[in-house]
């Protein structure tokens, strides 16, 4: 099947959302969740439908087919991998990163999703990384060289890690 368009995407992301509220899709509710003219909702149905999509007749609800819910699912996936990382691990705020990611999930590859799902996912697994790491991100100093605090703060990060350590090769109690 060859590229659908952002538009399109986003028609297919919306009838998505509103089949998982309300297990079907009215036009006149994607019109009013997309903020557009019903006669747009029209035009793209109807090529939704063309690539076997949707399941659509005129005046009737609107739900995915199997390959558009496998397509939408793919959609909704990229978005939120990417507005996870926008808002979790850049600090982006909700709105921003919720835009941004609208704006990111039609051109993101595979290969660069996957990859940032690995760095997202080592970033929360990796005892040198973490939560304390994620803290110490929205911390950090604005210029560099202007911190007064960074040895203090690398001393204090290196200690936890050694609690972390000794804390798990000690040998744990039986209990019965």
């Amino acid at each position: 099947m060859d590229h659908m368009s952002s538009n399109l995407e986003d028609y297919l992301k919306v009838i998505f959302s509103l089949e998982s509220l309300n297990s079907e899709a009215r036009a006149k509710d994607i019109a009013d969740a997309m903020g557009v003219q019903r006669a747009s909702v029209t035009n793209a149905l109807q090529k939704l439908s063309q690539r076997g999509l949707i399941n659509y007749q005129p005046y009737s609800s609107v739900t995915l087919t199997p390959e558009g819910f496998r397509t939408a699912t793919r959609i909704v996936h990229r978005h939120k991998v990417l507005y996870d990382f926008l808002h979790t691990f850049l600090q982006i705020r909700p709105e921003v990163a919720e835009d941004t990611a609208c704006k990111l999930e039609h051109h993101i590859d595979d290969e660069s999703l996957e990859t940032l799902t690995k760095f997202a996912r080592f970033i929360m697994t990796c005892p040198r990384t973490g939560k304390d790491w994620l803290e110490a991100f929205t911390r950090s100093c604005n210029e560099r060289g202007t911190c007064t605090n960074c040895s203090e703060c690398i001393k204090s990060c290196l200690e936890r890690l050694d609690d972390k350590c000794l804390d798990s090769s000690e040998p744990r109690s039986k209990t019965s």
